[in-house]
């Protein structure tokens, strides 16, 4: 299956599509951090339009390969949120694919700045967003098991055609 074959799908996490995203995370936080609450840190609506948007790549038979969300941090800055290939499917590009939908998406409904934070023991997060030029707002050498959380951001292109600041979109 190549990236050309899966159809983006724009929806809520209360979609029963996303149910293969929301359990592997679950898993995957817990593995890593023990138990904690972050599946349940936010509301569906935080990631609902018009300042949200929670995204499935989807396979030609409709299942969820990989997925993401943004949620408004500010004005200007939407934070991106719950980014997931499923075990199946990594190393194929889709987690990078799924960042610049969400990036695209933000431009579309006017941000200008792009916040996240990954987990000390998620290094794959990590180097998806430094290979993607993220910056970070860390210092690289630290010991990451000193660090609670890795803040990265940037900027996004400005474009002429979107509002500013995410207002809904006729």
């Amino acid at each position: 299956m190549t990236s050309r074959e899966l159809t983006v799908h724009y929806t809520s996490p209360t979609d029963p599509a996303a149910r293969p995203l929301l359990d592997e995370l679950t898993h995957e936080y817990r593995t890593r951090y023990g138990p904690n609450e972050e599946m349940s840190r936010y509301p569906a609506t935080e990631f609902a339009p018009p300042h949200g948007a929670f995204l499935l790549l989807l396979d030609p038979g409709g299942a969820a390969v990989a997925g993401g969300a943004f949620r408004r941090y500010d004005r200007e800055t939407a934070e991106i949120k719950r980014v997931w290939t499923h075990s199946a499917h990594r190393r194929q590009g889709l987690a990078r694919r799924v960042m610049r939908e969400l990036e695209a998406e933000a431009v579309r409904r006017g941000y200008r700045r792009i916040w996240l934070t990954t987990g000390p023991r998620q290094p794959e997060a990590e180097a998806l967003y430094l290979n993607l030029g993220y910056h970070p707002r860390y210092d690289l050498d630290a010991d990451r098991a000193m660090l609670p959380y890795l803040p990265f951001e940037t900027q996004l292109p400005y474009s002429a055609l979107a509002p500013f600041g995410p207002e809904p979109r006729p």
